[in-house]
C-alpha cells in the first residue's frame, strides 16, 4: 500500500486490457496523438488520446498560455477527431474540470453528459461525449483513395 508501484501497474494494465480486447471482438487501444509547434519548432500544444474500437477517449489537450484563445484547441481537436474517425471511430469522449474548459468543448459540437460535484475540493468534473461522421472521402469521385 502506498505510492508509485511500476509492477502492479504493468500487470493490472496487462490483466485488463486482455479482458477487455476479449469483451469487444479483439479490439485494441491505440495511442492517438496531435503536436502543434511554431516556427522555432517550439511546443504550442498538444493532444493525447486513445482509440479502441468504435470510442476516442481524450486524456490531455493544452495550449502553451501565451497561444490560448488564438483557434489552437480548436485545431488540435479536429485533428483528432478526424484521425479517430478515420480509424473507424463513431464516438468520441472527454472531461474537464470547471476551472479548465468547460465552456469550450460544447463549441465544438460536444454534449455535456454527466458532472461530479465537490472534485477535486469545490470544482466539478463534467464529462463530454460527441457522436463523429463518416471520414470524407479522400477522392473527387467519391471513391476511397
Amino acid at each position: 500500500m502506498g505510492g508509485q508501484d511500476d509492477d502492479l501497474e504493468k500487470r493490472l494494465d496487462e490483466e485488463l486490457t486482455a479482458f477487455n480486447t476479449a469483451a469487444a471482438d479483439g479490439a485494441v487501444t491505440e495511442p492517438l496523438t496531435v503536436r502543434a509547434t511554431d516556427d522555432t519548432g517550439d511546443l504550442v500544444g498538444g493532444l493525447t488520446a486513445w482509440t479502441w474500437g468504435t470510442l476516442c477517449s481524450v486524456d490531455m489537450l493544452w495550449v502553451r498560455e501565451d497561444q490560448r484563445h488564438r483557434g489552437w484547441g480548436s485545431r488540435l481537436m479536429r485533428a483528432a477527431e478526424a484521425e479517430a474517425a478515420r480509424r473507424g471511430c463513431t464516438d468520441m469522449i472527454v472531461s474537464t474540470y470547471s476551472f479548465q474548459a468547460p465552456r469550450f468543448y460544447p463549441t465544438l459540437g460536444f454534449r455535456e453528459r454527466a458532472r461530479i460535484r465537490g472534485v477535486p475540493g469545490g470544482h466539478e468534473d463534467v464529462y463530454f461525449h460527441k457522436r463523429l461522421s463518416p471520414p470524407k472521402d479522400e477522392t473527387a469521385g467519391g471513391h476511397p483513395a
